[in-house]
């Protein structure tokens, strides 16, 4: 077995790992572990003792499976096998301590009463419908741009490519599944590119319109730093999606050229720079900008601090430990993710499944290309 198909299956389970490091840091202070709480007990000392025993049973159980999965996959003969087990297992293992975490916190929280005598509130912006952010769509040029690129050199090799074309290729590069040359399979990158970059785009335009969750006692405040995080994170989302296009641009020319093997590090590369440069913003930025410094967010025109007001304890409405948001009576589509950064969808709004159905349609169809 060769180090690049031992690296390229390792290569999901340690990204996974590292995500799940970091989720913690990337949270809303308010939300550890998913569990609302209010700002005087952000300092509660179950809080700290969590984030450590869910760092220690990652570092254990997480870097285990990874370096266990490392060994096993030198030694048998299908490492793709071997990396998919391991991601589970590292899954698994981060949704344990997540889990813990989350119990020991919201036990704390009911048993002292941390929202006792507290008046909790929600605040709105309208001025993030009346002049929303703008979608910053200049950095999505360098998506188009590759797109074009990718069209335009199908058209040009497509009379000298041979009759059978790649169509996939496992986990050490060789390829193990041909079709026949037609503009179906010739032009299938580019239809995938269309696709990945429409649905992130997408995404982008669908948080911008998404509700805002704004800290009660600084609306003005927490407002402005909202706009900085979309800003930042919608721009972090069209380079992903750029450097998704380029990874199969790269993809696309060994396939057309019908080469039989190819280097999944070289081809996963871009990627994996898009998803750092992702990681990199969350967590300077944090869910919502909980992350930014307050000082340099400018906050528009509007209520002033409310002294004492603290956000609605709604942990009720988030289910599956806080990664599952179901409310009838929210109208959202999107909503700010409790666990990372990011937007979930409300499972409570009908519009959710449409949504789903274009989701799932869209895979559907590439599998069948």
């Amino acid at each position: 077995m060769t180090v690049t198909a031992v690296v390229s299956g390792a290569i999901v389970p340690v990204v996974v790992l590292v995500l799940a490091w970091l989720a913690p840091a990337m949270a809303d202070p308010g939300l550890p572990f998913g569990v609302r709480i209010p700002a005087a007990h952000r300092d509660a000392a179950v809080i700290g003792e969590q984030r450590r025993s869910y760092r220690r049973l990652l570092a254990l159980g997480g870097g285990s499976a990874v370096a266990v999965g490392a060994v096993l996959a030198a030694v048998l003969p299908d490492p793709a096998a071997v990396a998919t087990a391991v991601t589970a297992v590292v899954a698994a293992v981060g949704a344990t301590a997540h889990v813990r975490a989350r119990r020991a916190i919201r036990s704390a929280k009911e048993r002292e009463g941390w929202y006792r005598g507290l008046r909790q509130g929600v605040s709105v912006d309208t001025s993030l419908r009346t002049r929303p952010v703008r979608a910053p769509w200049p950095w999505a040029a360098p998506a188009a741009l590759l797109i074009a690129l990718t069209a335009a050199l199908a058209v040009a090799r497509y009379p000298g490519m041979p009759g059978q074309l790649p169509t996939h290729f496992g986990a050490d590069g060789t390829a193990d599944r041909f079709a026949a040359k037609s503009l179906t399979t010739a032009f299938a990158p580019v239809l995938a590119q269309l696709g990945l970059t429409g649905l992130l785009g997408l995404t982008v335009r669908l948080a911008l319109r998404g509700r805002a969750d704004l800290d009660p006692a600084d609306p003005a405040g927490s407002a402005a730093r909202h706009r900085r995080y979309l800003r930042r994170t919608s721009a972090a989302l069209l380079v992903l999606a750029a450097l998704v296009d380029l990874s199969v641009l790269l993809a696309a020319v060994r396939i057309w050229r019908g080469e039989h093997t190819v280097e999944p590090a070289e081809l996963l590369a871009p990627v994996l720079l898009g998803l750092a440069v992702l990681v990199v913003v969350a967590v300077r930025t944090g869910q919502g900008g909980s992350r930014l410094d307050r000082a340099s967010a400018r906050p528009e025109p509007g209520p002033g601090p409310e002294p004492g007001l603290v956000h609605v304890d709604d942990d009720h409405h988030w289910r599956l430990a806080g990664t599952v948001y179901v409310n009838r009576r929210d109208p959202a589509l999107l909503v700010p993710k409790r666990l990372g950064v990011g937007w979930t969808l409300n499972l409570g709004n009908p519009r959710t499944l449409l949504l789903a159905a274009l989701c799932a349609g869209f895979a559907l169809a590439m599998s069948l290309i």
